[in-house]
């Protein structure tokens, strides 16, 4: 592989790291660059091996978020566990079958996101939601078990969908949503390299390279998302969600 191509990635990857520890969508960035630039590789092998990448940024971003913001660890630990697993599971079928017939759903989904996003000045602004233990439980499973499987399953726009989670159904302001979607995204990044590394899919000449440039982003992104606060955090999340409805329609309509 030329030196350039490896050089392209590495950069995509740092691109990737930074807006994923503020607000998830580092897979919009990494993953179209990757599938132009290894056009020879198969879509599995391409997705776990930006996998290893994906991890390490996020473990950078999280460990920076764990200094400053407190964190709901039994919440967490259930909804790591589930999310691992359905994780694990989403993989296993992307090695089976396409899944470019979630797209057009997705791009209605993301639609009415950024119309909500952008309508509702306040979203995510404060804690809002006073749930009892027991429904914000089955909220976080629910929530763990979908956002879970798609990231294995599909994968772009994950870290997104979890602060979107946190936020919408859970109650949580934009920073305390960022910090905890980490901990639930290392999960189920972790699911998915489990799958690919026992399938034999993931490079690792591109893996490791990319998860060192993509470590430097994630510890950038993340002490960047802390300093700025909530506001910053809500306008770079209506961005990449625009962004990730731009991609998704493309796919769709080109």
């Amino acid at each position: 592989m030329e030196t350039y191509i490896i050089l392209l990635l590495c950069l995509a990857s740092f691109c990737a790291g930074f807006v994923d520890a503020i607000v998830g969508g580092g897979g919009l960035i990494q993953t179209p660059v990757a599938l132009v630039l290894l056009p020879n590789l198969s879509v599995a092998s391409i997705i776990g091996t930006l996998k290893i990448p994906a991890f390490s940024g996020t473990s950078f971003a999280a460990k920076q978020y764990l200094k400053k913001v407190q964190m709901n660890w039994k919440l967490l630990f259930i909804m790591a566990m589930l999310s691992f697993g359905a994780a694990f599971l989403g993989s296993n079928l992307l090695t089976l079958v396409s899944n470019d017939f979630m797209k057009p759903l997705l791009l209605v989904v993301l639609t009415l996101i950024a119309i909500y996003t952008f309508a509702k000045k306040n979203f995510g602004a404060s804690q809002e939601k006073n749930l009892t233990p027991n429904k914000q439980l089955f909220l976080a499973v629910v929530m763990s078990l979908c956002i879970g499987f798609y990231d294995g399953f599909i994968g772009p726009g994950t870290g997104s969908l979890l602060v979107l989670g946190f936020v919408a159904i859970l109650g949580f302001d934009f920073l305390h949503a960022s910090a905890n979607a980490k901990m639930v995204n290392l999960a189920t990044n972790f699911g998915s390299i489990c799958l690919f590394v026992l399938k034999g899919k993931i490079i690792w000449a591109i893996a490791i390279p990319m998860a060192f440039c993509n470590a430097i982003g994630g510890w950038m992104g993340a002490k960047l998302a802390i300093k700025k606060g909530n506001g910053f955090i809500r306008i770079f999340f209506l961005i990449i969600v625009v962004a990730t409805l731009i991609r998704f329609g493309y796919d769709v309509f080109k």
